[in-house]
């Protein structure tokens, strides 16, 4: 899906439900779409805030211009309320980071995922983990945290990263996604920690829930949520049966598979494709269909 035409709402306070606000953050790029949604719980004098965003310069000792003016855009949207928590969907660069300063701004507690930083061989600088996010609580799957006029829910959604949670909100139906599931884009499963068998599960996960719409960190809400996830399946099953036919044809280099399977891609998305194609290849080799040698894959006799 290419993006909207500008200009877009970056910085603006938009109201997607009642209960439900959103500021756009400055950091449009391939892999973001046109920036990370921030979202607002709450019409009263307590709110959440989920997904704060990128950090800008001086934050937590990080230089990062995409996200400069974003937490004040952030506490100009919350008013007079007063933030009593403030959860991430995961600690990439592009989600957690200004945690710290929303934090040091409102007092908030930081709840959610759990930290987690390793080194990314990934195709993207977005995609770094954000070495610095330290929760003051991490939540488990299906536990809650609530405030006046909502209740918020932690959802286990691991597979494109090991800690991603989606977050529910019980009053409302709204289920907020992250990067997990997204109307513009397949999300990107990048090995080592991203997991396609874990991402799949996930994936089977919510569709068996009866969220009403989902609000994903990029890119538009999703109106037909079980819709999109029965899609979303069908998809990653269609690429892996494209892996095993073309590993059935001869052995193969992920380049190779790339150059095939991705016909018309972006040349910036090369990288990302590559990864998602490595992690299909790693479920397979688990499940004892495949098996590489130098950097080779093979059909299993």
């Amino acid at each position: 899906m290419n993006a909207p035409p500008k200009p877009w709402p970056t910085g603006l306070s938009e109201q997607c439900e009642p209960l439900v606000r959103r500021v756009l953050a400055p950091n449009p790029s391939p892999y973001t779409y046109t920036g990370t949604q921030t979202y607002i719980v709450g019409a009263g004098a307590e709110v959440a805030v989920i997904d704060p965003g990128p950090a800008g310069t001086g934050v937590a000792g990080h230089a990062d211009t995409a996200g400069e003016g974003h937490v004040e855009a952030i506490l100009a949207a919350v008013g007079d309320a007063r933030v009593t928590a403030i959860l991430c969907t995961h600690t990439h660069r592009d989600h957690s980071p200004a945690s710290r300063a929303l934090k040091a701004a409102t007092g908030a507690s930081i709840i959610g995922c759990a930290a987690l930083s390793l080194d990314d061989d990934g195709p993207r600088a977005d995609a770094a983990f954000d070495p610095d996010y330290v929760p003051d609580r991490v939540l488990a799957d299906g536990e809650r945290i609530s405030g006046p006029d909502w209740t918020i829910a932690a959802v286990a959604t691991p597979g494109h990263t090991s800690n991603h949670l989606c977050y529910s909100v019980l009053e409302s139906g709204a289920l907020f996604t992250g990067d997990h599931i997204m109307a513009w884009s397949t999300s990107v499963v990048s090995p080592p920690d991203g997991d396609m068998s874990a991402y799949m599960a996930s994936l089977q996960k919510l569709y068996d829930r009866d969220d009403t719409v989902y609000y994903p960190a990029h890119g538009p809400a999703v109106e037909k949520p079980r819709q999109l996830v029965r899609g979303m399946l069908g998809h990653r099953r269609q690429r892996e049966a494209q892996i095993l036919r073309l590993l059935g044809e001869t052995p193969q280099t992920i380049p190779a598979m790339v150059d095939a399977m991705y016909k018309g891609l972006d040349p910036r998305l090369t990288g990302a494709a590559g990864r998602s194609v490595l992690a299909h290849l790693i479920d397979l080799e688990n499940k004892g269909r495949v098996h590489t040698e130098d950097e080779t894959w093979s059909l299993n006799a």
